[in-house]
């Protein structure tokens, strides 16, 4: 298996060979939306393979900055080229069909690439077949261009770890300002849609993976209902909050992909079914709606998100709200969780968390057809043989050390879970239904925890920049299967605001 510094010889080539056939310059591939692809490519402005050429020399001028991607797929182009020749054949193809999409390195892809979440330990082992989502995906024509880096083990291996940083990919940096957190675990997905080095990409959530990285990189992230998507392939956290997610530029891209990936997977068939009622016929993207706030019902949280944790956005929120009312929405202002301090010092989650990352990761380690490590003991021993690579010095094992000590879902877990599902019920559940909410607005990613727990969908979409040029976004978040919602809301606020602008570096 090569890495992505194995590839540079392979990237020269490409850029010596392929300079000559340059691309259309009257077609801007610069912020690109999959429609905007899709017509240059009807049009004959605009190849897949051309497009696969770009974005390999975007990937080999900006990512030793970024640190955005690991691994390129050796056979892209080759992919590419197979999605033209079906455009070519039938005017009917998927709407991602020859779109370029980066996935995260904690899901399996098999193929000539690794899946190590970011981690030496894993890397030559081989997977038995394809993640749920990169089977979809690749049903659907597009282009699985590389593995994107991450906060390795999805960042539940160290306390002290920074966000986007793991020994195989280094450190991940916000294109909107370097010496800002690109946050995770999801960083290189975000860092390389918000720089314009892929169209779109895939991310995971365990609690705040998606919404923390689509926020601070200025981009769009959906994370969806637990069980919409499959987990099947995907490198495990906890059952009982993992998704599986796109994040891209504009809501209506992610909306796309959304709809790809979305479905019962067999290889995940207990969540997958139980969330299968949630998916509309005809899709989600007909609930891309200009006027989908109109008649919405918007609960604003103050205390503790707006008024403590996000005060620095305060104006920008304050014209927002004005905004959504002049676009139709009712805002319930004012509204509390009722337990939301119980919730925030409650250590349940992570208890939860930690038994079943360990029954989890066994799991999975043993069913790959061939890997270095068996199971997480085996990983801890590799990290300490090889601390100099992992960097165990300056940033430790600790997580790995107390989910080890774990013994599995016992009494004290199967407890945790029920506080858990108590806190939910009688927290946001209480509220969204009590006050009649479509959603809850909340600045960042301030709700993921509440989110995680329950297994409920948010959507973050950009909405400003602080005095530094960081970004930050807004949160929708509401109820099982409540996506069409969502959707028509976060793309009808997009449109009315346009605040996303690409990064200066």
């Amino acid at each position: 298996m090569a890495t992505f510094h194995s590839f540079l010889p392979f990237f020269l080539i490409l850029l010596n060979t392929y300079l000559a056939t340059s691309l259309n310059p009257t077609f801007p591939i610069k912020e690109a939306t999959i429609k905007d692809l899709q017509t240059a490519f009807h049009e004959s402005k605009l190849t897949s393979k051309q497009l696969v050429k770009y974005y390999l020399n975007q990937i080999q001028r900006l990512n030793p900055l970024l640190r955005a991607v690991i691994e390129v797929n050796p056979d892209a182009l080759k992919q590419a080229e197979e999605s033209d020749r079906r455009r070519a054949r039938s005017k009917k193809c998927s709407k991602l069909n020859g779109i370029p999409i980066l996935i995260k390195d904690n899901i399996a892809s098999k193929d000539g690439m690794n899946t190590t979440a970011g981690s030496f330990a894993l890397l030559g082992s081989v997977v038995k077949r394809d993640a749920g989502v990169v089977k979809r995906l690749r049903k659907a024509g597009a282009v699985i261009l590389g593995k994107a880096s991450l906060s390795e083990w999805a960042n539940f291996r160290s306390s002290n770890a920074p966000s986007g940083w793991c020994a195989r990919g280094g450190q991940g940096q916000n294109p909107y300002n370097l010496s800002a957190s690109p946050c995770g675990s999801s960083s290189g997905s975000a860092i390389a849609v918000a720089a314009n080095m892929v169209t779109v990409t895939l991310g995971t959530e365990t609690d705040g993976s998606i919404l923390c990285p689509s926020s601070v990189n200025s981009v769009v992230g959906i994370k969806p209902t637990l069980g919409l998507t499959s987990r099947a392939g995907v490198i495990p956290i906890t059952p009982t909050q993992d998704t599986v997610g796109p994040i891209c530029r504009t809501v209506a891209d992610a909306t796309y992909v959304l709809d790809t990936i979305a479905g019962y997977d067999p290889y995940d068939s207990k969540a997958t079914m139980d969330a299968r009622k949630y998916i509309p016929q005809g899709g989600y993207a007909q609930f891309l709606k200009l006027d989908g706030l109109k008649g919405k019902r918007l609960g604003i949280l103050r205390k503790p998100f707006f008024d403590d944790m996000f005060p620095q956005g305060s104006s920008a929120f304050k014209h927002y709200f004005r905004v959504l009312r002049a676009k139709g929405a009712v805002l319930v202002d004012n509204l509390e969780l009722p337990n939301m301090d119980e919730l925030m010092s409650s250590n349940d989650e992570m208890m939860v968390m930690l038994a079943e990352f360990k029954v989890s990761l066994n799991s999975y380690l043993k069913e790959l057809i061939s890997s270095p490590v068996r199971s997480l003991a085996d990983v801890i021993a590799f990290n300490n043989n090889q601390a100099q690579k992992e960097m165990i010095k300056e940033y430790d094992q600790a997580i790995f050390f107390y989910a080890e000590a774990t013994k599995g879902i016992g009494l004290q877990e199967k407890k945790s879970l029920a506080t858990l599902a108590k806190l939910s019920r009688d927290g946001f559940e209480k509220v969204m239904i009590e006050n009649k909410l479509d959603a809850i607005i909340t600045p960042g990613y301030s709700f993921s925890s509440v989110l995680a727990i329950g297994g409920f969908p948010g959507i973050s979409v950009p909405a400003g920049y602080d005095e530094y040029g960081v970004p930050f976004g807004v949160c929708f978040g509401g109820l099982k299967g409540s996506e069409p919602k969502l959707i028509e809301i976060a793309y009808a606020f997009e449109q009315a605001t346009k605040i996303r602008k690409p990064p200066t570096f």
